[in-house]
């Protein structure tokens, strides 16, 4: 049991904290929150799934007991991206009914409007490919389907790319933290399970690069009075 009391800060991204205490229905409710609420966009998605994939016997056997390590794949990366799609669902049909309310309310912790503006522009740049490729942007991919569904994106268009992104985020993070902690223990005789916070701290510097690379780099500031 976890003693709410005993928790820290950093626990909360830090994804062995979730494995090792909650398990895969933990990891699963970590995924839909962060692609659903807006709560969740200091999740540790990313760095989550990579080192679920690292554990992915240990996680794929609380559903199904199997010798087989594709099957533990394909079943964590089914049972995943569907907890992914429902977020991006909730986090849809939260835009839409709240619409351009939202940019005009008070910053909060858990909300903050300088990120709704980043994942507008991001929407504004790329369509509808914007649901897929705000999968592998942190804070980005919380915010994504709340502005599809404040500009009332086709519901149709919005599960087709909603899919898509879902998957291919879940496989390439999944199947990357397996495939290379069997590489790297067997060519190298080193256990990743025994790095881990540096293999975190790697992911996140790594997927925060754009987010990075646009708040010093970029030469148009959000202008919140522009947005719809």
């Amino acid at each position: 049991m976890i003693h709410l009391l005993d928790i820290q800060w950093h626990d909360l991204i830090n994804p062995q904290f979730y494995i090792e205490y909650g398990g895969l229905w933990l990891l699963l409710f970590v995924i839909f929150a962060e692609t659903g609420l807006f709560a969740g966009f200091f999740l540790p998605g990313d760095s989550l799934l990579f080192v679920a994939g690292i554990y992915s016997h240990d996680l794929a056997s609380q559903v199904v007991t199997s010798s087989n390590e594709f099957i533990d794949l394909v079943l964590l990366w089914v049972i995943i991206s569907i907890a992914g799609v429902l977020g991006n669902f909730i986090g849809y049909w939260f835009g839409k009914k709240s619409g351009p309310f939202l940019y005009q309310r008070k910053d909060t912790f858990f909300f903050k409007k300088k990120y709704l503006i980043s994942a507008t522009e991001f929407y504004q740049q790329y369509g509808g490919w914007a649901i897929v490729a705000a999968r592998f942007v942190p804070i980005i991919r919380t915010f994504a389907p709340i502005v599809a569904g404040v500009v009332k994106m086709d519901k149709k268009k919005f599960i087709y790319f909603n899919i898509i992104g879902c998957a291919a985020w879940v496989i390439t993070m999944l199947f990357a933290g397996h495939f290379l902690y069997k590489w790297v223990l067997g060519n190298f005789n080193i256990d990743l399970k025994e790095h881990l916070e540096m293999i975190v701290i790697l992911i996140v510097a790594i997927s925060t690069i754009p987010i990075i690379y646009k708040f010093f780099f970029s030469k148009d500031k959000p202008n919140s009075e522009n947005i719809l």
